[in-house]
């Protein structure tokens, strides 16, 4: 159809309203005002001999679950026809039955909620409880995706009070609640970056504080992020949504489960929260083949959950080489050892380079004076060792770039 201005069969104007060559990017395009001048979420992806700085699994998985796997999968293409599960009810079950054997809680599937990774559920719980509005806090450092995903919802997020030592001084956060009254709290146990972990009665106080503080609105959501407590030497919180429904748990099988590939998330809560973000879902989210590649996972958790206990071994052998080289480290419950002192910034992305000059990639995720390595095979954490033990001799000069700026992950 010809515009009012164009004959009947002319070509109309078609050019476009930027001439060729006009320098264009994403400052130029109607980005929302929360987002202009942040930075996506990542960590440098090098090829070196020994990568530590992701907190991946460093174990493949073995060659019976493989063989599950392609069974498994196989099955489910001969029906790719046909949408998956909606509600992935079997997923769903046998999620709930390795909660209950494991988390000292018994739980059904009426509990649980899976999504693709615990981002997508951390998404969906602030899609639920968050938005324009809204606010959320964690307690910094943690892990960054809570406050990248907050804005990306449109929550408003605030930085909360950690103590010198990375853990969580109740009396500041109980205050911090109390002051800004949000609609949504996060407690990462073990934390991410630091390893540390949260006291029940931490978490059971900051609770009480955020019912308190949001009283007048029907309460606040608190989500405990449980991504690494398989590696913790202490229990997991999971009893602890038991008579609080407004307390979620939430895990992914990327790490103990050595499924970073899969993006599997999932929580606990009370029934009423699994239906609150069944309202926020996308239709089908969670594919028939990433279905059918977790129900095989969950079949050998005995032998994934084997693979944990060598890590935390190697984890505490870290922490243990460490110190003997004297680097201050920060008590770990992850299967990540944070270590430094290093002279501010500056000294931490030297340190990084030096490491990284030895063929070993660790991360440098923002915490000035402090680097983070994730515990690898033996073999991967003796190259480690051996190459902050040079960190003791004077520095050759610098031949690898400094860092991007980085989240923690």
């Amino acid at each position: 159809m010809s515009s009012p201005d164009t004959a009947p069969g002319t070509v109309p104007d078609i050019s476009p309203g930027t001439p060729p060559g006009t320098p264009f990017g994403i400052d130029d395009l109607p980005v929302r005002d929360e987002l202009r001048g942040k930075s996506p979420y990542g960590a440098p992806q090098l090829d070196v001999p020994v990568r530590l700085n992701t907190n991946e699994n460093p174990y493949p998985l073995p060659e019976p679950l493989v063989e599950r796997i392609t069974e498994r999968v196989r099955e489910a293409a001969r029906r790719l026809n046909r949408y998956p599960d909606r509600d992935a009810v079997e997923l769903r079950t046998e999620l709930a039955a390795y909660l209950t054997k494991t988390g000292g809680h018994a739980v059904g599937v009426e509990n649980v909620w899976a999504a693709n990774g615990s981002n997508e559920v951390i998404q969906q719980l602030l899609q639920t409880f968050g938005g324009p509005g809204r606010t959320a806090i964690g307690f910094e450092p943690s892990y960054s995706m809570h406050g990248l995903i907050a804005r990306g919802t449109g929550t408003g997020w605030i930085s909360g009070p950690r103590g010198e030592d990375f853990t969580i001084d109740r009396a500041a956060a109980v205050a911090a609640i109390a002051e800004h009254a949000p609609d949504v709290v996060f407690v990462t146990t073990p934390n991410n970056p630091t390893g540390t972990a949260v006291p029940a009665g931490t978490v059971l106080a900051l609770y009480e504080a955020a019912q308190a503080a949001r009283s007048a609105t029907g309460g606040a959501m608190v989500v405990v992020d449980e991504a690494y407590v398989e590696f913790s030497h202490g229990e997991s919180l999971l009893p602890l949504i038991e008579g609080r429904p407004r307390l979620v748990v939430s895990r992914t099988m990327s790490k103990a489960f050595g499924a970073a590939g899969l993006r599997l998330g999932y929580l606990a809560a009370h029934p009423a929260v699994v239906d609150a973000v069944q309202l926020v879902r996308l239709p089908y989210h969670l594919s028939a083949v990433t279905q059918a590649t977790a129900l095989a996972a969950l079949e050998h958790t005995d032998t994934l959950l084997g693979y944990v206990e060598q890590l935390k071994t190697e984890r505490d052998r870290l922490v243990a080489g460490l110190r003997a080289l004297g680097f201050e480290v920060t008590e770990s419950d992850a299967n990540f050892v944070q270590f430094g002192r290093f002279d501010g910034a500056a000294g931490s992305h030297e340190a990084w380079r030096r490491i990284l000059d030895r063929g070993v990639l660790v991360r440098d995720n923002g915490v000035p004076g402090w680097l983070r390595v994730t515990a690898g095979t033996p073999a991967e954490n003796d190259a480690f060792l051996d190459a902050v033990r040079e960190l003791r001799t004077p520095p050759a000069a610098a031949t690898v770039p400094t860092p991007p700026k980085e989240q923690s992950a």
